[in-house]
């Protein structure tokens, strides 16, 4: 196992700053997940962390050891694409086994190496086909035993279930984690898909405009946003965000603004007048869409109740909605950073 380090790490394209000073460590044998949207820098990151872009600035570094210079094969990290770039002509034992030729591993040991990387994912009965005869769900498993059949100190993974179906990406997103979690080697995945981040890392770091602009835990990161963007973009729906003052908003999640009534009764509330204008019925829960009234008048808000409030609303009428205090999060209006609370 090794950690990686990005340390002011900058990446340019002529005027375009993909990356744009990321310090950035992981843990050993953790699996940390960098999350943003499109061109939000983070692949370019991930390349730049196997060799395959070099830094504009700064320093890689992979197991305690500055690697700018080195080239991909010597940094004892292993990757795979979103396009999974398997060899069409190549069988599974063709394609798994290429790397090992490649780096010299002698014949005698070729077989044995694949067997283990296949028994990891289960296609050791994959051997003899070759991938257009296999499934979305078989190529994403060869192309990891491919990737950890080098032995890799560093795993990365360039969103590599975006090509799979919702249902087969749920089943593999398991198995990756049990996979993961099994061999321990130190993993950096990149997704755009924030129930992926939040199904499979340890830590997330979220990244807008070339820079993470939050590190923690799953539950840090959705609980405890550090500014408007993180607060903004994982959650669906999203955090509300209202106006609470000239230089403060405030903002709660859907899931905890319901019905008074619905609120278990410990602690204090802060009570929202709500008219709805619109109610979503998504199965296991509900969305209501509505605006304030009394305070923050006018903000467009969504409450998400679940199955358990069995309540009917409908829309154009008033209800009386809460949101717990403690769930209330501040942030400064002109920054969008996380300020501490504050009356309402």
């Amino acid at each position: 196992m090794a950690t990686v380090e990005a340390r002011q790490v900058r990446k340019t394209f002529g005027e375009v700053r993909a990356v744009d000073g990321v310090d950035l460590v992981t843990r050993e044998g953790e699996f940390l997940v960098l999350l943003g949207p499109s061109g939000c820098g983070k692949t370019t990151l991930l390349r730049m962390i196997a060799g395959l872009e070099a830094p504009t600035s700064g320093e890689i570094l992979i197991g305690g050891r500055i690697v700018n210079d080195l080239p991909p094969r010597a940094r004892k990290i292993a990757m795979v694409f979103q396009s999974y770039a398997l060899y069409p002509h190549m069988t599974v034992f063709k394609n798994i086994a290429f790397p090992l030729k490649a780096q010299g591993v002698p014949k005698t040991e070729i077989p044995k190496k694949v067997a283990w990387a296949t028994g990891l994912f289960g296609i050791g009965h994959l051997l003899e086909r070759k991938p257009r005869e296999l499934s979305g769900g078989e190529r994403q498993r060869v192309a990891l035993a491919r990737a950890v059949v080098r032995e890799p100190a560093v795993f990365l993974l360039d969103e590599p279930l975006s090509n799979l179906d919702a249902k087969l990406r749920t089943s593999a997103r398991d198995e990756l984690q049990q996979f993961q979690r099994r061999i321990g080697i130190t993993t950096i995945y990149v997704t755009h898909d924030q129930i992926e981040a939040m199904g499979l890392g340890d830590r997330i770091a979220v990244m807008q405009g070339g820079r993470v602009r939050q590190l923690g835990t799953p539950a840090e990161v959705y609980g405890e946003p550090a500014d408007t963007f993180v607060a903004g973009f994982l959650g669906s729906p999203p955090m509300n965000i209202v106006e609470a003052a000239a230089d403060c908003l405030v903002g709660f999640r859907p899931e905890h603004f319901l019905p008074r009534e619905a609120h278990d009764g410990s602690g204090t509330l802060v009570a929202l007048g709500f008219r709805v204008t619109r109610v979503e019925y998504l199965g296991a829960d509900r969305l209501l869409y509505g605006v304030l009234e009394d305070k923050f008048p006018d903000a467009k808000v969504i409450a998400r109740l679940p199955s358990t409030v069995a309540l009917t609303y409908e829309g154009g009428r008033r209800y009386a909605f809460a949101v717990p205090e403690k769930e209330l999060k501040f942030f400064h209006r002109a920054t969008g950073l996380r300020t501490a609370p504050r009356p309402v």
